[in-house]
């Protein structure tokens, strides 16, 4: 008999926001498909602003204190996404029922919540000592754990959220780009993720536009948290380049992945990343990835699988675009390793050693 799991997550998507934390619910399916048994108590609102935030979090919490009530003491496992705020509410169910605690850190957990202020600092660490095991998506992650956290290496795994290698495969560019109705004259760039300030999109847009070559296009994909930074974004875009940059709204990890086996160049410009699974996406679909040498893309773009650039730097990201663009021998050196490191990174290994966790 396998065990029984309850996911915490305070980002989980909806029908309005399908891609607000795709990733964690990427993962219980694929569990699901392996077998085990999961229940989930989980946010589906990205909103901002104080009252929705307040909202929000009371009505997750009740769906937490819920499954506590009704079925807290048949859960072997509770496996919270993000230490803060989703390992505390977990914690109620170590302390009360002896279920198993697992955490997974996802980056932002650590490089922003956990700098807030010194309360979230404090709680995050107690968190992270109180866990049974401590499961981190990038190997800066997993330093800041051991060296600044003090929690024991023997009590940390780096497993990151692994690529759906059937999803995110390589496909024939040029018959993709006809079905999604792409120039074959033109350079496709490609940018997916959250339309937040802090994934690089306002040095994106200003690289994008001085690039030499006129014959590019950008496209970005993403949900929208604040409508007034898309509008702001619209607005850095210059009339002579109103046609070459799209915005495409969010789209299902199928259409995703046709996107971006279409794409001549993926390009994830982020101030922080804790891995970077969209790139690996990216990598998985033969398609080249500029990003910047935050975090996990540190290592993930490391050694030429992709081309590194400064952080909030538009001319950094302008000479990586440019470089990619320049040479075809460069482009397929990176889509050979890439390959490799899509292959290591496939979904279907990594789960089996989350099982392992459940069940050790």
């Amino acid at each position: 008999m396998g065990k029984r799991v309850l996911v915490i997550s305070n980002m989980y998507p909806s029908n309005r926001t399908p891609t607000y934390g795709i990733f964690v619910k990427n993962q219980v399916q694929a569990l699901r498909e392996k077998g085990v048994q999961i229940d989930t108590a989980v946010n589906k609102d990205n909103r901002g602003g104080k009252i929705n935030l307040l909202r929000k979090y009371l009505l997750w919490l009740v769906k937490i204190l819920i499954r506590l009530i009704t079925n807290g003491r048949k859960y072997d496992v509770v496996h919270a996404h993000y230490i803060f705020p989703s390992g505390l509410p977990a914690l109620l169910f170590k302390k009360l029922f002896k279920s198993k605690l697992i955490v997974t850190s996802h980056g932002g957990d650590l490089d922003q919540m956990a700098k807030k202020n010194k309360l979230i600092f404090r709680m995050t660490k107690y968190i992270l000592k109180e866990a049974d095991h401590v499961i981190v998506v990038g190997e800066a992650l997993k330093q800041e754990v051991t060296e600044e956290f003090g929690v024991d290496k023997n009590q940390v795994s780096l497993i990151n959220m692994g690529v759906n290698r059937t999803v995110f495969a390589p496909t024939d560019s040029e018959k993709v780009k006809k079905e999604l109705n792409l120039s074959q004259e033109s350079f496709h760039i490609l940018f997916v993720g959250n339309l937040i300030k802090a994934k690089g999109l306002k040095e994106l847009i200003t690289a994008f536009q001085r690039l030499p070559d006129k014959n590019a296009e950008l496209h970005i994909i993403g949900s929208m948290k604040d409508e007034g930074f898309l509008q702001e974004l619209k607005t850095d875009v210059a009339s002579e380049y109103k046609d070459a940059v799209h915005f495409h709204g969010t789209k299902d990890q199928q259409t995703l992945g046709r996107w971006m086996a279409a794409a001549d160049l993926f390009v994830l410009p982020s101030h922080i990343e804790g891995f970077g699974l969209v790139a690996l996406e990216a990598m998985s679909c033969h398609t080249p990835v500029v990003g910047t040498d935050v975090g996990g893309l540190h290592y993930l773009l490391s050694d030429g699988a992709g081309i590194l650039v400064e952080p909030k730097d538009a001319s950094s990201i302008q000479q990586g675009i440019e470089q990619a663009m320049a040479s075809r021998e460069l482009r397929e050196e990176m889509i050979r390793k890439g390959e490799a490191i899509a292959e290591e990174n496939d979904e279907k290994t990594l789960l089996n050693r989350i099982i392992d966790l459940y069940n050790n």
